[in-house]
């Protein structure tokens, strides 16, 4: 009887020891912040991994560092890119050609010349200097061959409507190569999701901002994913307004290489991975919505929810493709 009363209290106490970790991590990155929540059995703070990772990311594709690789690329003082950069190029191009050009990574110095990009004050956006900046337009005229770039001489690239959400998965990815899955990997508000949240026993609750223009905080949707990622772009903080009151976002029309002129505020995009669903949500934000309703009836494995404002200026909401309600 003892010898049974041992070996279920010794059982009990290594049920307890091996119980996983809900381990939580956070910290500056991309210009926001991240954070991250993974179970682990054995305790294992990752954060120096994370933030190394992060660091050779950045040094790859941020036009926010002079030395980084995308900004000499740019300078035209090297052709040659790291694994990172291949993997964003050609999930670019791809996505490039299934919206038919309206995600465009070389629209860049248009970017800038609207005071949207990383160079701040760097042209005057009179007509001429626009139209002068479109002939170098086109991830057409951009290859990769054998890990080097072929470019025009003025040609500019910028990966930041797909960078920040391929870094999420370099997260996850890393995190899955240490066995680990439950996590919650979640960059500015873009995130990926592995397993559940085994505190709640269900998968990881998520909300989506309204689009408060005061830069309050509030939820239009409370949602649960599990094993998917999902990526919002918002036009409500970054936006012109003309002299008659109209608002244009700041996702460039890359045929016109001005600002897009639309009624829609927040756009959110659930797909497999996070450098899919951000590339698609900055996408969707040019293209419209009877655009995007068309788009999705070949692209089952994309989940969207729009919210806008119709003609009398009041907000409405769109969930399509099966986006949980």
């Amino acid at each position: 009887m003892k010898n049974i009363i041992f070996l279920v209290l010794a059982a009990f106490v290594f049920s307890c020891q091996s119980e996983p970790k809900n381990i939580k991590l956070s910290g500056p990155i991309f210009g926001t912040v991240y954070n991250i929540q993974y179970y682990s059995e054995d305790n294992t703070n990752y954060q120096k991994q994370f933030d190394s990772l992060f660091a050779v990311v950045n040094q790859s594709l941020s036009t926010y560092i002079t030395d980084s690789d995308i900004s000499r690329l740019n300078r035209n003082e090297i052709t040659k890119v790291d694994y990172h950069f291949e993997n964003v190029f050609k999930a670019s191009k791809t996505i490039y050609r299934k919206t038919e050009g309206v995600f465009d990574p070389t629209i860049g110095n248009v970017v800038n010349a609207w005071n949207f990009g990383a160079e701040k004050d760097k042209f005057l956006t009179d007509s001429i200097t626009i139209n002068n900046l479109m002939k170098s337009v086109g991830f057409n005229k951009v290859g990769l061959v054998n890990g080097h770039i072929k470019k025009p001489k003025e040609g500019y690239l910028e990966f930041n409507a797909i960078a920040k959400g391929y870094g999420i998965d370099v997260i996850a990815n890393f995190l899955e190569s240490k066995g680990i899955d439950n996590y919650l990997v979640d960059i500015g508000g873009d995130l990926r999701t592995a397993g559940i949240n085994l505190e709640s026993k269900k998968g990881w609750t998520i909300g989506i901002d309204d689009p408060n223009f005061d830069g309050s905080q509030s939820y239009s949707k409370v949602i649960t994913l599990k094993d998917e990622s999902m990526a919002t772009s918002g036009t409500y903080r970054k936006f012109k307004t003309d002299e008659n009151g109209n608002r244009y976002a700041h996702i460039i029309n890359t045929k016109t290489g001005y600002p897009t002129k639309t009624n829609i505020l927040s756009v959110s995009v659930i797909a497999p991975d996070c450098m899919t669903a951000d590339a698609y949500a900055t996408a969707f934000q040019a293209m419209g919505i009877e655009k995007v309703i068309s788009f999705l009836n070949t692209h089952p494995e994309l989940k969207v929810y729009f919210i806008y404002e119709n003609e009398n200026k009041v907000l409405q909401t769109k969930a399509l493709n099966g986006f949980p309600e």
